[in-house]
């Protein structure tokens, strides 16, 4: 196997919460006229994905010199105390790190870029605190899970049962890693064929051991919070219909009133694009937009294409609407 250099961008740690940790990109603005940005990915698989190596980093891309500051949520690592861990406490940790990026900076609102499954959290956060969030990128994260693809149907209520598979704690991280392999069973042999064609490409083996290293570092779920997830948003579809509460209070998406990009990829089998771009027909925004990038769930976040398109549109789209009150928008160039 070969090394893997991966999360290389210069960052410090600004703040911790339990076993999460919240960073700071160094080489951009510490205040101006956007509004900071908070990346928070998804918190079953390593935060590094938004930072995977040199030339294939979303946070490096929004961070070198931005007219924003430029943060990230890592999640932490659950472990067997953390079985308790309910969705109501997970909703609540993204709170709190928004509440402290906001402390940091001093602004009054802050920008959210989720991916995946932190995108739906960031939907959830900002329907409950529109008045905190200037604007939301929703990248691959899904919203209507009755377009949940073939994920929703491997967690069919028929023959699924999130109580039984969490009997014993959190759910492990093999089960969850043969659940997404389930999804593309040829991918990992993709890859290494893939790997044999461009064996004496140095950029090549390091795209693929940073990429086999993020996919092979797998994380628990929390038990608790696993079976409210399952059972709320994936078998009874709650979100999307206005049915789903945390902490006692409705979350209705139709108080998402800032700028909307739903980010889709088009060969996605974890979130397929209606699955994502349905946040963008409950939300009352003014300014909402779909962007659809080549690639599957991972690929088109870390993949060639990324660097090239994705980054940029994302850039260009935050430059525009990223912007707190009062402050004059540039001209767009998406």
């Amino acid at each position: 196997m070969f090394e893997a250099r991966i999360a290389s961008s210069p960052r410090d740690t600004v703040h911790r919460d339990g076993k999460g940790s919240v960073y700071r990109f160094r080489g951009s603005a510490r205040a101006g006229s956007h509004a900071p940005v908070l990346l928070v990915p998804s918190m079953i698989n390593r935060w590094y994905v938004l930072d995977l190596r040199e030339g294939a980093s979303l946070a490096t891309a929004l961070s070198a010199g931005a007219p924003w500051d430029t943060f990230c949520f890592d999640w932490g690592i659950p472990e067997d105390e953390d079985r308790y861990v309910s969705w109501d406490d997970v909703v609540a940790r993204l709170d709190r790190v928004v509440r402290r990026v906001l402390r940091i900076t001093g602004a009054p609102k802050v920008t959210l870029v989720g991916y995946s499954l932190g995108a739906t959290l960031s939907g959830i956060h900002t329907a409950l605190h529109p008045e905190q969030v200037a604007a939301f990128i929703n990248l691959a994260g899904p919203f209507d899970f009755s377009e949940a693809g073939r994920l929703g149907t491997m967690a069919d209520a028929r023959w699924f049962d999130p109580v039984a598979m969490t009997a014993a704690g959190n759910l492990d991280a093999a089960l969850l890693q043969s659940g997404f392999q389930a999804l593309a069973p040829t991918d990992s042999v993709s890859r290494w064929v893939g790997l044999a064609d461009a064996i004496h490409d140095p950029n090549a083996r390091d795209a693929f051991a940073a990429l086999e290293t993020w996919v092979s570092d797998k994380i628990t779920f929390p038990a608790a919070a696993f079976v409210t997830y399952i059972k709320e948003l994936y078998q009874e579809n709650r979100l999307i219909r206005g049915e789903h509460f945390v902490r006692g209070e409705r979350v209705d998406l139709s108080r998402i009133a800032c700028p909307v990009l739903s980010v889709v990829a088009d060969r996605d089998t974890i979130c397929p694009p209606k699955a994502a771009i349905a946040l963008n027909d409950r939300v009352s925004s003014d300014v909402k937009r779909v962007l659809s990038v080549p690639g599957g769930h991972v690929s088109a976040v870390v993949g060639a294409n990324a660097a090239r398109d994705l980054y940029p549109k994302i850039r260009s789209w935050l430059e525009e609407h990223g912007t707190l009150p009062n402050a004059r928008p540039p001209e767009s160039r998406l």
